[in-house]
């Protein structure tokens, strides 16, 4: 479990194959992997190298990929 940051992925991305590569492509610190199926999956262990640098929820629509830091 994560101790700094959680992660959210809307079905709307995480279910479409195209979105789901293009999220595994802007991380820096491989958190989201694809699955055989092509959807999207987050890395539970790489959740904590998250450097919060935003380019995941900046390459989609607002609200449908989040980073929650989980400290003050």
């Amino acid at each position: 479990m994560a101790m700094f940051v959680r992660v959210e992925v809307a079905p709307s991305v995480a279910s479409q194959p195209e979105l789901a590569r293009k999220l595994v492509e802007v991380c820096p610190v491989d958190i989201f992997a694809q699955n055989p199926d092509r959807t999207v999956r987050i890395v539970e262990e790489n959740l904590d190298e998250c450097v919060l640098c935003d380019l995941c929820s900046q390459a989609f629509p607002p609200g449908t990929v989040r980073v929650i830091k989980l400290y003050e």
